[in-house]
């Protein structure tokens, strides 16, 4: 993903957004960052996508997803029908 792709699509929260809030507050859970700026208490896709960023913050690496932002939204789309999260789609998104 790019900085201004969007990481929670219900509220609009770009990636730049998670990591400039993980750089200054550095929070030692990854639900704050969804206190600070409602990401992920929408439709709740992006949750195990933030706790891997809060994850690579904390092992001192900048924080990305390795997914297309068409691929993630399609996949958001899905999991929007069905109500399942593809786990194909988390696995390439956080791999390392």
């Amino acid at each position: 993903m790019e900085p201004d792709d969007h990481v929670c699509l219900c509220y609009r929260v770009s990636l730049r957004k998670i990591r400039s809030y993980l750089a200054r507050e550095d929070p030692p859970v990854a639900s704050l960052i969804s206190e600070c700026l409602d990401a992920g208490t929408g439709c709740q896709w992006c949750v195990p996508f933030l706790e891997h960023l809060h994850d690579q913050h904390k092992n001192g690496e900048t924080p990305d997803l390795k997914i297309s932002p068409q691929r993630y939204t399609e996949a958001r789309t899905g999991f929007r029908k069905s109500g399942e999260r593809d786990e194909v789609i988390v696995s390439e998104a956080t791999d390392a």
